[in-house]
């Protein structure tokens, strides 16, 4: 009897065609897979980057040595001036320069000068034509009607006015640098040009940086830019060009390619890559044209692009373990440890590196990658000609392979043999996955063969399961292949982290040697991941078959144990602080995210600290976990976890010599964790009790320090909420201290024991914190006061025999005179600490820099 046409191969094939092209158009995984395809041939090649380049990086160590992010505009002068007698053949600035940089010293004496001016207007200073705008402000023996000592002091104010002005000395050294692009950015960009005109007008510094025109060959149009922030006036008039900064990030977050051309209501804007490549050949925005949807060209360069005007950037790789551009250190440059001649004819890229300054990208080469380093890449690339081409006819070719493979489904892989079929599939792979890549690698053109390339496979594994699990005929042979694939099957889920349906994969083979060995791959890694209970199914399963495979039988009892007594952010009734550390430290070290767990540290109310690295970057963190589901209700944990991810965000930001470095935060299961700056020292618990308490002067530079970092904390709204000795670190033997546990307090604020009484000792709390006010950063204030009285005399200055006693002291119980317990202090340090626990908010320090000052000038005058 002749088959019903449904039930051949052939049809079988068609169908497995036309779902394909379904699902690639419905899902994300096929572009996914072009994307990693793409990378992989990025990472395959090998060019030079140009040797013109260099980088000079905005860096922990330079913020450290000259001060906090923002530095003065003076800093950032200095550094061109430098580079400018040294000759250096472009200066591109990556900082947006968009709001003018004014100390408070400036402010008032532009005040002062504003009423000398009204009150004397003849005698303030014209500025001579074909002087510089800094020269030009500094006023020279002019003739005045005001009588002579009231002159002498408009000219002090114009000489302060000038000196003081940061964004006037920036303007100077640019101007006369002659060779400075600056950044502009748009705040959003769009496919589809932007309704009616813009707001106001562009200013002429700025429309002066369009290209010099454009045509179109073919489809396309340009992205459109939207909200410009623009560098201010006085430096983009300064500046030798304008570049806009901005990246379009790909679909998985990722930058592959750069829109070297942006839109503005009819205004076309180079990137600031393309300003620096032409201004290294002495051309500017005018020399720069655009073939819409086909390239670029500046100076007989032509770059090709895709149809937004898009290069898709060529990344060079590291080479003997050096980067792929010279990398230095702002403040060696500034202060001279590196010679600027060193940059004498080079691209010279300043921009930031250090953690909380700029935010770091994702690329072909590098999942963490800084924004200049990137610039780098795109300047070399445009220099050289180096890039990747998605050619116009690419979409013919991928349709035609996809065709090819179609045909070979349909009409001839139904007429091989098993053996056959297999090795010609395997040719076809490999020819598509070699195009692919020797494309790349040899003519930089990037060809999609990832959807052909999966039909081919999953086709494939479709036909031979229909032909050999479903025929009697060659059931034998098919339950061999079928066990092989699905041990590769198993493999496959492992290697992407699906452990259990790797282990349903693995229970369907045959048990053997290597099945054994997949089995206890697969039970150490449920171990690293803490699922003790599913390692103990896997070890017992290999027990069954084989008890004395390796130290199967031993595994399994003490994941049994483990199971039974180790429970980490699982159920509600979980403890808060169950420890990692496995019996016998035999068992392989547990994961935590992407972080590996090496110690314990210490417990605390809601979890544990641990010590562990990031095998990745070899850097060794602490680890701060919180089990957030054994102390809020269902119903609130999922706010609870909003609210630790947003306090952990904005921990984060903080960049501070005196506060904890926060890495990165995470969860796993219903572990919530923190990985942060690990210190060697401890908190400062152990110094506030007789006879471990450190000298008076000691303490005293220890709390400025903090009363520093939390004035920093408080200008950018963050408020501890929970300061006291136990979180603050403190390292003697390099004299550090630093804040921790920032955020901490606001989530645990809402969480109560299983008693009701809520976590925590009120004696640090300032008494509208206990009276449960809104709080600012005053209460930190006084909360660090309590912490300077204790580690002064070793006694808290408030107590009671109850927690309401105790909270009645706070709020209205005077403390103690310090010096009735520790006579040795000195009658100055009462008045600090009686300002610092004031209970009326208004009669305490209002900041902690403040605070800080306070302590310094009395430390200062005190001797």
């Amino acid at each position: 009897m002749k088959t019903a046409f449904w039930k051949a191969d052939w049809f079988l094939g068609l169908v497995i065609a036309i779902a394909m092209l379904v699902f690639a158009k419905a899902s994300g995984f096929i572009p996914g897979v072009e994307r990693w395809a793409y990378d992989l041939g990025v990472r395959m090649t090998s060019k030079i980057p140009s040797d013109k380049i260099a980088v000079i990086a905005i860096d922990e160590p330079s913020i450290r040595n000259i001060g906090r992010w923002p530095w003065s505009r003076e800093v950032q002068a200095k550094l061109i001036d430098q580079l400018a007698a040294s000759k250096a053949k472009v200066i591109g600035n990556t900082i947006i320069l968009s709001e003018p940089q004014k100390d408070a010293g400036l402010v008032y004496v532009e005040r002062m000068l504003d009423v000398y001016n009204k009150a004397w207007p003849s005698a303030a200073p014209q500025e001579a034509p074909g002087v510089s705008a800094f020269a030009a402000a500094t006023p020279a023996a002019q003739p005045s009607t005001a009588p002579p000592d009231v002159a002498e002091i408009g000219k002090i104010l114009h000489e302060a006015s000038t000196a003081l002005n940061s964004d006037l000395r920036l303007a100077d050294s640019m101007k006369k640098a002659g060779n400075v692009i600056v950044p502009l950015a748009f705040q959003g960009l769009s496919g589809t040009p932007p309704p009616g005109k813009p707001d106001k007008p562009t200013a002429e510094y700025v429309a002066k940086n369009t290209i010099g025109g454009t045509t179109q060959s073919g489809g396309g149009q340009f992205l459109y830019g939207v909200d410009p922030l623009l560098p201010i006036e006085q430096l983009g008039v300064a500046a030798a060009g304008i570049g806009h900064l901005n990246s379009n990030l790909d679909e998985d977050g990722a930058v592959r390619f750069e829109p070297l051309v942006i839109d503005f209501y009819g205004q076309q804007y180079p990137s600031l890559a393309l300003m620096i490549a032409a201004k290294s050949l002495n051309l500017g925005p005018k020399d720069v044209k655009a073939n819409v949807g086909e390239s670029v060209s500046v100076g007989g360069k032509v770059i090709r692009t895709d149809d937004a005007s898009q290069m898709y950037t060529y990344f060079y790789k590291d080479r003997d373990g050096r980067p792929a551009f010279p990398i230095d250190s702002f403040f060696d440059v500034y202060s001279g440890k590196i010679p600027t001649s060193k940059y004498t004819d080079k691209i010279v890229l300043i921009g930031a590196t250090a953690a909380g300054v700029g935010a770091a990208q994702v690329t072909p080469i590098s999942p963490q990658m800084n924004p200049v380093t990137t610039l780098a890449h795109s300047v070399s690339s445009i220099m050289q000609e180096h890039f990747f081409v998605a050619p116009t006819w690419g979409g013919m070719a991928t349709l035609g392979a996809y065709l090819l493979i179609a045909l070979y489904l349909i009409l001839l892989l139904p007429r091989l043999g098993a053996g056959m079929g297999a090795i010609v599939t395997l040719v076809l792979l490999a020819a598509l996955f070699g195009t692919h890549l020797g494309l790349m690698t040899s003519a930089g053109l990037w060809i999609q063969l990832m959807l052909p390339a999966t039909l081919l496979i999953v086709g494939h594994a479709l036909l031979t399961t229909k032909r050999y699990l479903v025929t009697e005929a060659g059931k034998e042979k098919a339950d061999t292949e079928g066990a092989e694939s699905n041990r590769m099957l198993g493999l496959a889920f492992q290697q992407q982290g699906q452990l259990d349906m790797a282990f349903d994969k693995f229970r369907k083979c045959p048990y053997d040697e290597q099945l054994a060995e997949n089995l206890y791959s697969l039970a150490l890694d449920f171990e690293r991941r803490r699922q003790f209970n599913k390692a103990e199914s896997v070890f017992g399963f290999i027990a069954a078959k084989d008890p004395k495979f390796k130290d199967v039988a031993e595994r399994a009892g003490r994941n049994k144990a483990m199971s039974e007594t180790i429970i980490l952010g699982g159920s509600s009734g979980a403890r808060t602080n169950a420890t990692m550390v496995m019996a016998g430290g035999a068992a392989e070290k547990p994961m935590l995210g992407r972080y590996q767990i090496e110690k314990e540290l210490g417990k605390g109310a809601m979890g544990v600290v641990y010590g562990g690295k990031d095998p990745k970057i070899g850097r060794v963190v602490a680890i701060k976990t919180m089990a957030l589901s054994a102390e809020f209700e269902a119903d609130e944990l999922t706010e609870a976890k909003e609210r630790f991810f947003r306090e952990a965000e904005t921990a984060g930001r903080l960049t501070h010599p005196s506060i904890v470095t926060i890495y990165d935060a995470g969860e796993e299961h219903d572990l919530c964790y923190i990985a942060m700056e690990f210190l060697k020292g401890k908190d400062l618990v152990q110094f506030t009790k007789n006879p471990n308490l450190l000298p008076p002067d000691k303490v005293l530079s220890i709390v400025e320090r903090v009363a520093d970092a939390l004035g920093y904390a408080h200008t950018l709204g963050v408020v501890h909420r929970d300061i006291k000795p136990a979180n603050i670190m403190y390292e003697p033997d390099s004299d550090v201290a630093k804040v921790t546990d920032f955020g901490i307090a606001r989530i645990t604020d809402s969480s109560k024991t299983k008693t009701g009484m809520v976590l925590g000792t009120p004696s640090y709390m300032s008494p509208e914190q206990l009276a449960g006010k809104r709080i600012d950063g005053r209460s930190d204030i006084f909360s660090l006061g309590v912490t300077l009285f204790q580690m002064l005399c070793g006694q808290l200055p408030f107590n009671g025999e109850s927690m309401t006693q105790l909270m009645f002291a706070i709020a209205n119980t005077p403390h103690p005179n310090i010096l009735e317990i520790n006579s040795a202090l000195k009658p100055w340090m009462v008045v600090i600490i009686d300002k610092a626990l004031a209970k009326d908010l208004e009669q305490r320090y209002q900041t902690g820099m403040e605070f800080a000052a306070a302590i310094r000038e009395a430390r200062k005058a005190n001797g």
